[in-house]
C-alpha cells in the first residue's frame, strides 16, 4: 500500500493557480471577451472607401466598376445563411476557422493584386475574393454573436447591443493599428485586414463554445461595467480620429494611441478574471476538482408519445398551421413563412435599406450643399460614432424597458424608424449645420436597427436555429439599399444634375464627371426615403399589436425554469463546481 504525500504549500498553491487558470479560460466571463474581440475585428467592410482609392488607381478601374465591387463587398457582408446553416450542424469552432480561412484569402488575394504581385486579375475575380472576404465577417458574427446570445438568453438584448458596438468601433480601431504598424499605406491597410481578424479568430477557436445558462445575481452590472469600457474606447477612437484630421502624427504618435486603444480591449479581460475570482472563492478551498464528465445532471429522458391515435400531419400543416407559440423554438420554415416574420422583414427592408443608401451618398450630399472636405470627413466620423451609440442604446435601453416595464422591443423599433424619418427630413429640406444633426440621426438609428432586429427574432421565434434565422434577418437589407440606392436615389441625382447643365448650356458629354450643386440635388430622393422608412414604421406598429400580448409575460422564464435545458451548451468549470457542492449539501440533507 503506498501512502499519498501531503502536498506542499508551495505546491498546493501551483495546484490552484493552475485549476483558477483553467476555468477562467473555460468561463463564460472569458468566452464574453474573446467574442468581443473577435467582433472587434470584424468591421472590414466599413474600411472599403479607405483602400478602395488603391483598387481603382493600381487596377485602373473605372467609377462604375468599383461601384460594382462596393455591391458585391455589401453582397458579402449580408448575405450569411451559409453560415447559418453550417453552425445548425457542426461545432462552433468549425465555423470560426472557415471565417478565419475565407477572411484571409479573401483580402490577401486582393493585395497581392493592388500590389502586382499576381497578374491583373479580371473583374470578376475581383468580385469574387472581396465577397470572400467581407462574408467572413458573418461567421465571425454566427460564432461569436449568437454563441454569447446563447450563453446569456435573458440578456440578449444586451449581448447584441455590446458585441455590435464593438463591431461598429471595428473600422477606427482597425485605422489605429494600420497607422501604427503600416504608416499611412492604404495597400499596407488590405494586407492588415486579412491576417488580423483571422488571427484573432484562431487564438480563441477552442474558448468561445455554447455553455450551460446559470445566471449570476451581478451579471447586469458586469455588463454595464463593459459598456462604461466600451464608451471610453469609442471616445478615444472619436478624439484620436479628430486629432489626426487636423494635426500631423509621428509614428511614435500613431503607436501611443494603439497601445491606449489595446489597453482598453483588454480592460474587460481583467474584468473576467475578476469575477471567475470570486466565484472561485465561494467554493471551498478544498474542493476537488470536478472532471468534465462528472457531477452534470442529466435531464430526465421524456417519455415518448405514443404514436397509436396521433393524427398524421402534412408538411404544409407543419410550416403554416402547427406553429409553435410566440417564444418557442420554431424551424427555419415556421418562421421564415410566419406573418411575423414577414412583417419585420419589411420593416428592416424599409429601415435599414434607406438608413445605407444615406449612409454611402453621404460624401455628395455634404458636397452637394457646399461643405469643405474636412467638414464632409467630420460628418462621416460623427455617423460612426453614433452608429455605435445607437447599437449600444438599443440594447441597454430596449432590455431595461423589457424586464422593468415590459416595454415591447417591437416598439423600440417603431419609435426609432420615425426618429430616422426625422433625420432623411433634414436632407431633403437642408438649413444651415442641419447635416451635422442628420449625421448624427441617422448614425444612431442606423445603429439602433440592428441590435432591435436579431434580439426580436430571437424572442418570437427561440434560440435552436438562431444561427441561421439571425442571418435572414439582415438578407433584406442589400435588397433595400440596391433598390433605393442603385435604382432610385443615383438617378434621381443624375437627372438633377443634368437639368443643372441644361440651365448652363451645357450637355452630358461636355463633362467628365455628373456633379449636382444646390439644395434641389436630393431632395426628392430622400424625400421618397422618408417615406419609405415612415411605411416601415407603419409596418412595425402593425408587429407591435400583433406581439403585444406576448411582450406583457415572462419571456425568458423557461430559461430560469429549465436552468440546463436552456441552449443544450457544456457547463463551465465554475458551474460544475457549484453543481458539485449543490449535491453534497444535498446527499448531508438526505442523511
Amino acid at each position: 500500500m503506498v501512502t499519498e504525500l501531503p502536498m506542499t504549500p508551495a505546491a498546493a498553491s501551483g495546484h490552484q493557480s493552475l485549476h483558477f487558470a483553467v476555468q477562467v479560460v473555460r468561463g463564460r466571463w472569458f468566452s464574453l471577451f474573446a467574442s468581443f474581440l473577435i467582433m472587434a475585428g470584424a468591421g472590414a467592410t466599413y474600411l472599403f472607401g479607405v483602400y478602395s482609392k488603391e483598387i481603382k488607381s493600381s487596377l485602373g478601374y473605372d467609377q462604375t466598376t468599383l461601384n460594382l465591387l462596393g455591391f458585391f463587398k455589401d453582397l458579402g457582408a449580408n448575405v450569411g445563411v451559409l453560415s447559418g446553416l453550417i453552425a445548425e450542424v457542426t461545432p462552433t469552432w468549425v465555423v470560426l476557422l472557415i471565417g478565419s480561412a475565407m477572411n484571409f484569402f479573401g483580402y490577401f488575394m486582393i493585395f497581392l493584386s493592388v500590389t502586382g504581385r499576381i497578374p491583373k486579375p479580371k473583374v470578376w475575380q475581383m468580385c469574387m475574393y472581396i465577397c470572400i472576404g467581407a462574408n467572413s465577417q458573418n461567421f465571425a458574427n454566427t460564432g461569436a454573436l449568437v454563441t454569447s446570445v446563447r450563453n446569456f438568453p435573458e440578456s440578449r438584448g444586451i449581448m447584441l447591443g455590446l458585441l455590435k458596438g464593438f463591431t461598429g468601433l471595428s473600422g477606427a480601431i482597425m485605422t489605429q493599428v494600420y497607422l501604427a504598424i503600416y504608416g499611412n499605406d492604404s495597400k499596407s491597410l488590405i494586407l492588415l485586414i486579412g491576417w488580423l481578424p483571422a488571427v484573432i479568430s484562431v487564438v480563441f477557436v477552442y474558448t468561445i463554445r455554447p455553455m450551460k445558462v446559470v445566471r449570476q445575481p451581478n451579471e447586469l452590472r458586469i455588463f454595464y461595467q463593459f459598456l462604461y469600457v466600451s464608451i471610453v474606447l469609442a471616445l478615444f477612437l472619436m478624439v484620436m480620429t479628430i486629432c489626426q484630421k487636423l494635426v500631423t502624427f509621428p509614428q511614435a504618435g500613431y503607436a501611443l494611441s494603439v497601445t491606449v486603444v489595446c489597453a482598453l480591449l483588454f480592460v474587460p479581460l481583467f474584468i473576467a478574471i475578476r469575477e471567475e475570482l470570486v466565484l472561485w472563492n465561494q467554493y471551498p478551498k478544498g474542493a476537488k476538482p470536478i472532471s468534465p464528465r462528472s457531477h452534470i445532471l442529466e435531464p430526465t429522458p421524456k417519455p415518448k408519445p405514443l404514436l397509436e391515435g396521433k393524427p398524421k400531419t402534412t408538411c404544409f400543416q407543419d410550416i403554416f398551421i402547427n406553429k409553435p407559440e410566440r417564444g418557442e423554438d420554431y424551424t427555419i420554415l415556421q418562421a421564415l413563412l410566419s406573418t411575423d416574420m414577414l412583417i419585420l422583414l419589411f420593416a428592416t427592408f424599409c429601415g435599414l435599406g434607406s438608413s445605407l443608401t444615406a449612409v454611402d451618398n453621404l460624401g455628395q450630399i455634404g458636397e452637394s450643399l457646399g461643405y469643405p472636405t474636412k467638414t464632409i470627413k467630420t460628418f462621416v466620423s460623427l455617423l460612426s460614432i453614433w452608429n455605435y451609440f445607437g447599437r449600444i442604446f438599443s440594447g441597454f435601453v430596449s432590455e431595461t424597458l423589457l424586464s422593468k416595464y415590459k416595454f415591447p422591443r417591437t416598439l423600440m423599433m417603431t419609435l426609432v424608424l420615425f426618429l430616422s424619418c426625422i433625420g432623411l427630413l433634414l436632407i431633403a429640406f437642408p438649413i444651415p449645420g442641419s447635416v451635422y444633426i442628420a449625421s448624427v440621426i441617422i448614425g444612431f438609428s442606423f445603429g439602433a436597427q440592428l441590435p432591435l432586429i436579431f434580439a426580436i427574432i430571437s424572442e418570437l421565434f427561440g434560440l435552436k436555429y438562431y444561427s441561421t434565422l439571425f442571418n435572414c434577418g439582415q438578407l433584406v437589407s442589400p435588397l433595400g439599399s440596391y433598390i433605393l440606392n442603385v435604382k432610385v436615389t443615383g438617378p434621381l441625382y443624375d437627372m438633377e444634375a443634368l437639368k443643372d447643365l441644361e440651365k448652363r448650356g451645357m450637355n452630358r458629354s461636355s463633362v467628365k464627371e455628373l456633379t449636382c450643386i444646390g439644395v434641389h440635388c436630393y431632395r426628392l430622393a430622400f424625400v421618397i426615403l422618408a417615406g419609405v422608412t415612415f411605411l416601415g414604421a407603419l409596418a412595425s406598429m402593425i408587429l407591435v399589436a400583433r406581439t403585444r400580448e406576448f411582450y406583457k409575460g415572462d419571456i425568458y422564464k423557461k430559461f430560469r425554469e429549465g436552468g440546463e435545458e436552456g441552449t443544450g451548451g457544456e457547463m463551465d468549470d465554475t458551474q460544475k463546481k457549484g453543481k458539485a457542492v449543490e449535491e453534497e449539501e444535498e446527499g448531508h440533507h438526505g442523511k
